[in-house]
């Protein structure tokens, strides 16, 4: 078993990866009477398109299938998963993402049999007809559930203005048709293409041994049987530089209308390269646009945002963007207001002395973060799965300069990958 010690941050994490390709990772944390563990596999929303393992001919699934095998986990021949780890005083739950599915359990007692639990269920796939066809309903409900969420239509409507053809635009849970159009057959291809070991990430944080979990793991591992690990071949379409579309509008019963808008960016760094890019833009952005600068402290007293405005920086496999906006009663004003900072380019609305405070800030939350074993266990997996380590993340943000933000803002934000999303009040409303 492999240890990787940071100094720095005082924390010692256990590793390895076991033969079938499964990656273990288990961090002791004193003092905490509780374990978190997560069982991730780098599969989610917009791998919708690829070679099935033992295949020759790329196939395309229906919309929302990783959602959907996410929900059909927890059934078994027994019945309902959630019931065992109850039974074993745990509390699990699962979410998926775009390019991520996560299974996870927290409990202060059991953790042997709840960790055994979480690995036989996730790689022990039950579907019948009748169970999936039932479940259609279900996933139909929590879809129309959204319809009336301004913030998540403006959302995914200003991905649908950055994104020609990218599945980014997509709803992580599919649309209504594409559901009912997902087979039994289907989601044991998306299972055995997706869910082998080698494609996966165990994580173990808070009040666990070791020497004793890695052995129960190994063993529990070396009782099941796995194909050899196949090559993923995700086949992703080719995505122009340029937005989709400059501006959507969508009319709703809402009290005050909402602006976002977006950049989308096409970038191809990996490893450390990326982690420093994504804190660099992180940090960018904070000094631009965040809470205490003038451009929000004037946005503010002018009424034109309130506490809902934000801006965030998202990285991920395939696709990048950023996004700033919040509600606010001159939809247009707002989103002039932004493009013209970030497209300006005045270096007086870079103000270095806020960077140094920012970047201080910024360093202190991510160790404080350190004490929160949800985000230790699901941050550093998905590091993981960029080639990235997460602990590297304090001594990162001390290194990069204003010189280096102030470079890439320089790189970023022209116009053409500019979209828009307005969500506003119904006529005569």
């Amino acid at each position: 078993m492999n240890t990787l010690e940071k100094s720095t941050i005082d924390e010692k994490l256990y590793y390895e990866v076991l033969d079938n390709g499964l990656q273990v990772y288990i961090l002791p944390k004193k003092g905490f009477h509780k374990t978190f563990a997560t069982f991730t596999t780098n599969y989610g929303s917009i791998d919708n398109h690829f070679t099935p393992i033992g295949g020759s001919e790329p196939v395309k699934v229906p919309d929302g299938i990783a959602h959907f095998l996410e929900h059909k986990m927890f059934e078994d021949e027994e019945g309902d998963v959630f019931q065992t780890f109850g039974k074993q005083g745990a509390s699990s739950n699962a979410f998926t993402s775009f390019t991520k599915t996560a299974y996870l359990f927290s409990s202060t007692a059991q953790t042997e049999k709840n960790i055994s639990t979480l690995l036989d269920f996730v790689q022990h796939p039950y579907f019948t007809e009748d169970s999936v066809e039932k479940e259609k309903g279900i996933i139909e409900q929590e879809i129309r559930m959204y319809e009336d969420q301004a913030d998540w239509l403006a959302f995914f409507q200003l991905l649908g203005g950055m994104y020609h053809e990218h599945p980014a635009k997509i709803d992580i849970a599919g649309t209504v048709e594409s559901i009912y159009d997902i087979t039994k057959e289907d989601l044991y291809t998306c299972y055995e293409t997706f869910y082998h070991p080698s494609n996966m990430a165990l994580f173990i944080a808070g009040d666990a041994e070791p020497e004793a979990l890695m052995a129960l793991i190994k063993e529990n591992q070396a009782g099941k049987e796995f194909p050899p690990a196949p090559e993923l071949k995700r086949i992703l379409p080719e995505e122009p530089a340029e937005a989709a579309s400059d501006k959507k509008v969508l009319e709703m019963s809402v009290n005050t209308p909402k602006v976002l808008v977006g950049y989308k960016v096409l970038q191809e760094r990996t490893g450390e390269d990326l982690m420093r890019y994504e804190l660099a833009m992180d940090l960018l952005m904070d000094t631009l646009i965040g809470p205490g600068t003038t451009f929000y402290e004037s946005l503010y007293e002018e009424g034109l945002i309130d506490d809902s405005f934000s801006g965030e920086f998202q990285v991920d496999r395939s696709f990048t963007f950023f996004v700033a906006g919040g509600d606010t009663a001159q939809p247009d004003e707002l989103q002039n207001r932004i493009t013209s900072l970030l497209e300006t380019k005045d270096p007086a609305a870079f103000d270095s002395e806020m960077f140094e405070r920012i970047k201080r800030r910024n360093i202190g939350t991510f160790l404080r973060q350190l004490n929160s074993l949800e985000f230790m266990a699901s941050q550093y997996t998905s590091y993981a799965f960029a080639g990235m380590d997460m602990f590297d993340t304090a001594a990162m943000l001390e290194s990069i300069t204003a010189e280096e933000c102030l470079e890439l803002w320089n790189q970023h934000f022209h116009g053409p990958e500019r979209s828009v999303s307005q969500v506003v009040k119904k006529k005569n409303e």
